[in-house]
């Protein structure tokens, strides 16, 4: 009996190990870990903390945070244009923040104070910059920070994710280190999808529930590190424990700042009629003289409780920004004025294939027109530059220019300007075209050892047909001449020949005139009575 209960405890003495070897030889990975390893193991432990180094240097510079708003701001002109009142705003909810994280630092015991947070909410059409800004202050502070859709939250986290999920994804930003994730930013998109009335005025049950939920983590809460569902997580977890280490098992969102943004489009309907309707105020005709960003901008805790949100949700976001709309002349400064733009993407795009482009003044403007009348804000940029241009980025590199401007009818006629530019360059793209042919036939004879000469005939119509599928002449050489020195090999041996020279036949039907050789080589040496 006890001799059977030893073998029992030794066979149960670690049942991960087991459950270890099952997952492996279930997905065929047999030196994978999957996060287990027995207690004794002598594999040492995971180091999910980031080098001393890397933690030390986030820690130190918050502790020694000394930021000014105005200097966050001029930080900011660098990247973004406009948006003067956000920034301002931004950059006061920031240093307020992080001036107190850094007293908190400095002295544990303003911790325990209460703190209201100064979680913000930015509103405004798609494109004007919201992401940029909040991407360009964690930048510049260098605090983890992640980004996610409301739209992908659900109240369960059976159907989507837990709003949880956010704040675990932070610390895998700050390589699990959780004391750098609790000072962190968590940047929620399109927060406008999760209000519980929608459109036809029936309610969202599912979307106050995600804003509950949400509401807590904006405040002040205890976020398990590991979820309920993640069954990996958690047996490592517990692994971890029957080794005796200890690490955290909870991240307090205290100190995490929370901004979330939305287009809000019917949001203006909401202000202008409240606007309209007051008797202290503004007048009907007074509201004429506004557009929608403006209402935004005068959008109250009662708006966004008409619109959907919950009174105790939009409690939690006191700093509310309203972003302008951009013109052409604020998408002409993006492309112009600000560092790392788009446009020096594609010109560094055309420097990967060795040709220097210029964009002319005017045709600039016209981009900016054109990307404006797109009302997609700085994403209409990419939008028109990429209708403009992919065509110029797939012929071009097989050409021999170097140089090449973009002026104003290039944005208006980039089908003209481009068969024109294709038809002027053809003696010099012929002239390479035909050296890769040649250089085809080098790489044949070296790999074949037979000597193959393309006759000028054979070489105009590769070059016709490479031109007419838009393929390379390599891969019109190599799907026509496959199977080619299979038959002249059978050529060379019954001949003694190893020069063949390729032609316009050959060219259109290779198949058949190899055929024609290999029975011409069989038929030369034999004598009439055979």
């Amino acid at each position: 009996m006890n001799d059977k209960k030893k073998d029992n405890d030794a066979g149960n003495a670690n049942p991960f190990e087991d459950l270890q070897k099952q997952l492996q030889d279930l997905f065929g990975q047999g030196n994978v870990n999957f996060g287990f390893s027995s207690p004794d193991s002598s594999v040492s432990p995971e180091q999910d903390d980031p080098s001393p180094d890397n933690h030390d240097d986030v820690i130190e510079r918050i502790r020694n945070f000394s930021y000014k708003p105005r200097e966050i701001k001029d930080y900011l002109d660098r990247y973004v244009i406009k948006q003067d009142d956000a920034k301002k705003a931004m950059a006061v909810a920031i240093c307020d923040h992080y001036n107190h994280v850094r007293r908190c630092i400095e002295d544990p015991s303003i911790r325990n104070k209460d703190y209201s947070k100064q979680n913000v909410i930015l509103l405004g059409p798609t494109g004007v910059g919201k992401t940029f800004l909040m991407r360009n202050i964690a930048k510049l502070i260098g605090v983890p920070f992640v980004k996610a859709d409301a739209t992908k939250f659900s109240e369960t986290g059976y159907v989507g994710h837990d709003v949880e999920d956010i704040v675990r994804d932070l610390i895998k930003i700050a390589n699990n280190d959780v004391e750098l994730a609790q000072y962190g930013i968590v940047y929620i998109d399109e927060i406008d999808k999760i209000a519980s009335q929608a459109a036809g005025g029936t309610k969202d049950v599912s979307g106050r529930g995600v804003q509950v939920n949400l509401l807590k983590l904006m405040e002040e809460t205890d976020v398990n590190l590991v979820s309920q569902t993640d069954m990996m997580g958690q047996m490592s977890a517990m692994m971890d424990m029957q080794r005796g280490k200890t690490r955290a098992t909870s991240i307090n969102t205290r100190h995490v700042l929370f901004i979330v943004s939305g287009a809000f489009m019917n949001m203006t309907e909401i202000v202008q009629k409240r606007l309209t309707n007051t008797t202290i105020g503004f007048a009907k005709e007074d509201t004429k003289t506004f557009d929608e960003n403006d209402f935004l901008k005068l959008a109250t805790t009662e708006d966004f409780i008409r619109f959907g949100f919950e009174p105790e949700f939009i409690g939690r976001l006191p700093v509310r920004v309203g972003f302008d709309n951009l013109d052409s002349d604020d998408l002409l400064k993006i492309l112009t004025q600000t560092e790392e733009s788009i446009l020096e993407k594609y010109i560094g795009d055309f420097k990967g294939y060795e040709i220097d482009v210029e964009f002319a003044e005017a045709a600039l403007r016209s981009i900016a027109t054109s990307a404006a009348e797109e009302k997609t804000g700085a994403r209409g940029l990419m939008t028109v530059l990429e209708r403009t241009l992919r065509e110029f980025k797939f012929e071009l590199p097989s050409t021999t220019i170097e140089n090449f401007v973009v002026d104003e009818r290039v944005i208006a006629e980039p089908a003209s300007v481009l068969k024109e530019v294709l038809k002027e360059q053809a003696p010099k793209i012929n002239r390479m075209l035909k050296d890769e042919i040649l250089a085809f036939g080098d790489r044949f004879s070296e790999a074949h050892e037979l000597r193959l000469t393309f006759d000028e005939n054979a070489i105009r119509r590769l070059i016709e047909i490479s031109q007419q599928s838009e393929k390379t002449i390599r891969g019109v050489c190599e799907e026509r001449f496959k199977d080619l020195q299979y038959g002249l090999k059978l050529v060379s041996q019954n001949t003694g020949t190893t020069d063949f020279t390729i032609t316009t036949a050959m060219v259109e039907d290779t198949d058949t005139e190899i055929s024609r050789l290999v029975l011409q080589s069989y038929n030369k040496d034999r004598s009439p009575d055979s």
